[in-house]
C-alpha cells in the first residue's frame, strides 16, 4: 500500500503524451491486452524506435517497459480495457487527443479531474492508500490562491501535502495550511517522528543521503504536471499561480464536483473520467464498431506520423511539404495521405507545438534560444510573416519580421522570465541598436513599425517602460504575456485577420491583456 499520493512517471513531464498514445494505438487499439507479453514487448520497442524512452533502459524481456506507459496513459483517463472484450479502448479525451485537438485543454482537464481513488490508484500493483479521497490538483490550486500559502515548493509538497492531505473537507484543508506554515518555520523538524517509518519504503528510508527523494520525485512529477496546464509557473524552485490566470483558477475550485464513484469497476470509471473537456458523457456503443481493416491502419499510421511533426513546428494547415514527410514516414501513397490529413485534420494543429513553448517562456538563458527559435516559427507558419533569428548576431533583436504585403518590418525581443522588466540597459539596447539601426541585422528598407516583447511575465511598471521607448525612439510597441500570446495563436485566423490587425495590436504602448485579444478575434 501506497501511504502517499502517486502519479506514475515513466515520463516526468506530459508533452510527450500525445505520441505516446499514438504509438500505443498504432499498435494496441482494438487489441487485447492484458497477459499479451509479445503486445507489451512491442510496445517497448516502439516508445524505444521513436525516441520516448532510452534504449536499453529494461528492468526484463517480459514488456514491464510497455505496462508502465499502458498504466500512464490509463491514469490520465485516455485509454480503458473494455470489460467484455479485454481489448484497449480510446476514452472520449484519447480521442479527441489523437484528432488533433490542443492538448493542452484536453490534459488539463484530465488534469484537474485526477482523483483518488481512482481505476489507476486501486489498481493491483499500485494500491494508494484508501485514506485519500480527493482531486490532488484541484487542492493544490487552492493553496496557491490562499493568501495564506501564496506558492509551494517542491519539499513542502513532498513532506507535507502529498503524505498528510487525505479529503477535500475544511478541516483538513485548514490543518494543511497550518502544517505548511510550520514546515516553513521548523523544516524537517516539523515532521513526525516516524515520518520515515509511516512514508518510506525501507529501499528508501536507508538511503541516508536522500530519504524523502522518492516522495521528492512524485512532487516534482505533479508539478510538471500542474505546470503543463499553463495555469501555474515554477520559479526558483516555487510554483505561483500566474496573475492573468488568477480568475481562472478561483473558477475551477469554485465549481469543483463530486468525485467519479465505483473505482473498482474499470470501464465504468475511466468511460465517466475520460469523458474529455468537450463532451457530457460517453454514450458510444462499443460492440458496433467495425472490424479492423487496412484503411483503420493507414489511419493509425498517419496519426502517429503527423503528430511527432506537430510537436516540432505549429501545423497551420496542410501543405505538400507535410504531406511528403507523412508519405515518406509511413511508406503511404501521397495521394491517400492527402485525402486522409485533409480528413482528420483540415485546420491543422497549432496547439501541439504551443504546449511545449509554454515551458520555454520561464527558463531563463537554459532554453533562450530554442525559446526565440520557437517565436520564429509561429511568426513565420501561424501568421505568414518573413520571420528571421537574428538573436545569434551582435547588436541584434532576437528576432526580425518583414510583412511585404504591408510594407513593413519589426521586431521581437524574447525574455524567458516570469516577471521580466526593462532595465536602463536593456531599453538602451532596444533604442539605439534595435530600432534605430536596423542594418545591423535587416537588409530591408521597410519602416519599422513596432517593437514587441514576449516573456512569461512582466514587472508592474512594463506600461512606462514601453511608453519610454516609444517617446524617445518614435516607434511604437507593446508587451505580451506567453500565455496571452498562446491564445493570440489558438485564436488567430487568416481568413478574419492580417498583418494590419496584427500592427495594430502590437502598436498599443502598453502591455497586451486577454481582453485586447478577445476584441482582436
Amino acid at each position: 500500500m501506497l501511504n502517499y499520493w502517486f502519479v506514475p512517471r515513466p515520463k516526468r513531464k506530459l508533452n510527450s503524451v500525445p505520441l505516446v498514445l499514438s504509438t500505443f494505438a498504432n499498435l494496441s487499439l482494438h487489441q487485447e491486452w492484458k497477459g499479451k507479453r509479445t503486445a507489451h514487448i512491442s510496445l517497448e520497442d516502439a516508445l524505444e524506435n521513436m525516441g520516448l524512452k532510452r534504449i536499453g533502459d529494461r528492468r526484463d524481456r517480459g514488456g514491464s517497459g510497455g505496462r508502465t506507459y499502458q498504466a500512464w496513459l490509463m491514469s490520465l483517463g485516455l485509454i480503458f480495457i473494455e470489460t467484455k472484450t479485454g481489448k484497449i479502448q480510446l476514452t472520449l479525451a484519447g480521442e479527441a487527443l489523437l484528432a488533433g485537438e490542443p492538448p493542452v485543454n484536453i490534459l488539463k482537464n484530465q488534469v484537474l479531474k485526477y482523483q483518488f481513488p481512482s481505476a489507476y490508484s486501486v489498481k493491483r500493483g499500485v494500491g494508494v492508500s484508501a485514506r485519500f479521497s480527493l482531486r490532488p490538483f484541484v487542492f493544490l490550486l487552492k493553496l496557491l490562491v490562499d493568501s495564506r500559502v501564496g506558492y509551494l515548493s517542491t519539499e513542502e509538497i513532498g513532506k507535507v501535502i502529498i503524505v498528510e492531505a487525505e479529503t477535500e473537507r475544511d478541516s483538513c484543508y485548514e490543518n494543511i495550511v497550518r502544517r505548511i506554515a510550520q514546515f516553513r518555520e521548523e523544516g524537517d523538524r516539523a515532521l513526525r517522528q516516524d515520518f520515515l517509518d509511516e512514508y518510506c519504503s525501507s529501499k528508501n528510508k536507508f538511503n541516508l543521503k536522500n530519504p524523502y527523494g522518492h516522495l521528492l520525485d512524485i512532487a516534482n512529477t505533479m508539478i510538471n504536471w500542474l505546470e503543463y496546464t499553463q495555469l501555474i509557473f515554477r520559479d526558483s524552485g516555487e510554483i505561483r499561480v500566474l496573475s492573468e490566470k488568477m480568475s481562472e483558477v478561483r473558477g475551477i475550485i469554485d465549481s469543483s464536483t463530486p468525485l467519479i464513484d465505483r473505482p473498482h469497476e474499470h470501464e465504468y470509471f475511466q468511460r465517466k473520467y475520460g469523458v474529455g473537456p468537450y463532451r457530457n458523457k460517453d454514450t458510444r456503443d462499443l460492440s458496433k464498431q467495425d472490424i479492423v481493416t487496412e484503411l483503420m491502419i493507414d489511419e493509425q499510421m498517419i496519426k502517429l506520423a503527423y503528430i511527432s511533426e506537430s510537436l516540432k513546428y505549429p501545423i497551420a494547415s496542410i501543405t505538400p511539404e507535410l504531406i511528403s514527410t507523412v508519405s515518406k514516414q509511413t511508406g503511404i501513397a501521397f495521394s491517400e495521405v492527402e485525402r486522409l490529413l485533409f480528413k482528420l485534420y483540415p485546420k491543422g494543429s497549432i496547439g501541439s507545438f504551443m504546449a511545449g513553448y509554454y515551458e520555454l517562456a520561464f527558463k531563463g538563458t537554459e532554453k533562450a534560444t530554442e525559446f526565440e527559435k520557437a517565436t520564429r516559427e509561429i511568426f513565420e507558419r501561424v501568421f505568414s510573416f518573413q520571420a528571421e533569428h537574428v538573436g545569434n548576431k551582435p547588436l541584434s533583436p532576437d528576432i526580425l519580421l518583414v510583412s511585404e504585403k504591408c510594407a513593413f518590418q519589426a521586431i521581437v525581443d524574447n525574455k524567458a522570465y516570469s516577471q521580466y522588466t526593462i532595465s536602463n540597459d536593456h531599453r538602451n539596447r532596444m533604442i539605439h541598436n534595435y530600432i534605430e539601426n536596423p542594418s545591423h541585422y535587416s537588409k530591408h528598407n521597410e519602416p519599422m513599425a513596432f517593437f514587441l516583447y514576449i516573456a512569461g511575465g512582466f514587472g508592474n511598471n512594463i506600461d512606462l517602460q514601453i511608453q519610454n521607448i516609444h517617446s524617445q525612439s518614435g516607434v511604437p510597441g507593446a508587451a505580451i504575456s506567453v500565455s496571452n500570446f498562446i491564445s493570440l495563436v489558438e485564436k488567430y485566423d487568416p481568413s478574419f485577420h492580417s498583418h494590419e490587425s496584427i500592427k495594430r495590436l502590437f502598436t498599443k504602448n502598453r502591455q497586451i491583456k486577454l481582453e485586447d485579444i478577445m476584441e482582436f478575434v
